[in-house]
């Protein structure tokens, strides 16, 4: 399961990113490494670049309630938010991983492809963000919902079915430390994907 989780978490990183032609030459390698993929991948394939990329942006950029910042779940827009987003690239650090990228380090894509080289830490503290956008996507109708449904189905714990039990999952969830993070800093991110580099040793 974990071999097949992680190829899952990185195909769906690159699904969840905004269309290019990178994504299309790679979509036969996606629908062969994650086939519960199958689905945005036949969608992905029969709408065509074009429209693939102004649906991305129709289903994304305007609307928070489909946010893939997944401390804006939690945290809102509120400078608890400023702590998450600290922390989690202290996580990165810790795994030897230094995040770049022109995008925050909650971006899920970053998260998925973080996920898919150290483990899905990440995504079972933030499930409950997930399960909330998945929830979102599937009511919204669009295809991107099978890719949030095949990732939060490789995390333990049943599936929150609705959003009452989605908020539940986050009231219960698991507890975070934020005791010896570095101050409050700069949250920009360096240059596109690849998302992660290895920290270089000191």
């Amino acid at each position: 399961m974990t071999g097949s989780r992680a190829l899952l978490h990185q195909a769906a990183a690159l699904c969840l990113t905004y269309p290019d032609e990178e994504l299309y030459e790679r979509l036969p390698l996606v629908r062969a490494a994650a086939p519960r993929l199958a689905p945005f991948v036949d969608h992905a394939e029969a709408a065509g670049l074009a429209e693939l990329a102004a649906h991305y942006v129709q289903v994304f950029d305007f609307k928070n309630r489909h946010s893939l910042y997944l401390t804006w779940w939690r945290d809102g827009d509120t400078r608890r938010r400023g702590m998450s987003l600290v922390r989690m690239k202290e996580v990165y650090r810790q795994h030897g991983m230094e995040f770049t990228g022109e995008e925050l380090p909650d971006f899920l894509p970053a998260v998925l492809e973080f996920s898919a080289q150290a483990g899905p830490v990440l995504l079972e503290e933030h499930r409950s963000g997930l399960e909330l956008l998945r929830l979102a996507l599937t009511e919204h109708g669009t295809p991107y919902a099978t890719v949030l449904t095949a990732v939060c189905a490789t995390l333990p714990g049943p599936t929150p079915k609705d959003r009452a039990e989605a908020l539940a999952l986050a009231r219960s969830g698991p507890p975070r430390e934020e005791v010896g993070l570095e101050p409050f800093g700069d949250l920009g991110l360096r240059a596109p994907l690849p998302l992660f580099v290895k920290e270089q040793a000191r």
